[in-house]
């Protein structure tokens, strides 16, 4: 049995937003293919994601002095706490399914936040005197985006980069299988929105077959 993390950065449901629309056809029909699996929503908008400050700082500085997690501070302590619950969540799991819109050519603050908090020396990847090295080499991971102009091509697509940061942090962890659904254009061609978003579900519950 393997763990699917269905990773949602949008505010909106199905009903309102493309990308959780497409996602959400996508998670559907790999729960049909795959009814063994566990999958577990993280909705980030709904989440407890520290952001890396101070206190995230000072309590890792004292743990790597040799101070015991029980004599940090009372902000320490939930902060570190927290973001180490989430990034061994995050190993632990076999699949990634991340689900994000475009905002000025990225994806949602809440996304780079959860970013922040699994890329963690010696558990995502680790430094070797020839450079860092990733440590999950045995998973894969989707990510979805929608956007309402064209970016995975054509002459906007130096812009783009949520997918393509997305594919870094993936390759800076040893992913080996990185795959993107773009659902773009809607707002560029609003009389062709619904058969863009259908097009992608299409192409989703194909990948989420194999996936």
């Amino acid at each position: 049995m393997a763990t699917v993390l269905y990773v949602t950065a949008h505010p909106h449901d199905h009903t309102n937003s493309f990308s959780m629309a497409v996602g959400k056809s996508f998670i559907d029909a790999y729960r049909e293919a795959n009814p063994g699996d566990e999958v577990v929503h993280l909705d980030l908008y709904n989440m407890n994601i520290p952001h890396i400050d101070a206190d995230v700082f000072s309590g890792w500085g004292k743990l790597r002095s040799g101070t015991a997690f029980e004599q940090l501070s009372a902000g320490e302590k939930a902060k570190v706490g927290r973001l180490n619950e989430i990034v061994d969540q995050y190993v632990a799991a076999d699949k990634y399914v991340y689900v994000s819109p475009m905002w000025n050519f990225s994806f949602p603050p809440l996304l780079k936040a959860y970013i922040d908090a699994i890329c963690v020396a010696g558990k995502t990847f680790k430094y070797t005197p020839e450079g860092p090295v990733g440590l999950l080499t045995d998973k894969k991971a989707v990510h979805i985006q929608a956007s309402g102009g064209i970016y995975s091509e054509g002459p906007a697509a130096s812009f783009e980069s949520g997918y393509s940061y997305l594919r870094k942090i993936m390759m800076f962890h040893g992913v080996p299988s990185f795959e993107g659904i773009f659902v773009e254009g809607m707002a560029a061609m609003p009389d062709q929105a619904e058969s863009i978003k259908e097009k992608a579900i299409a192409k989703a519950v194909e990948l989420a077959k194999r996936f």
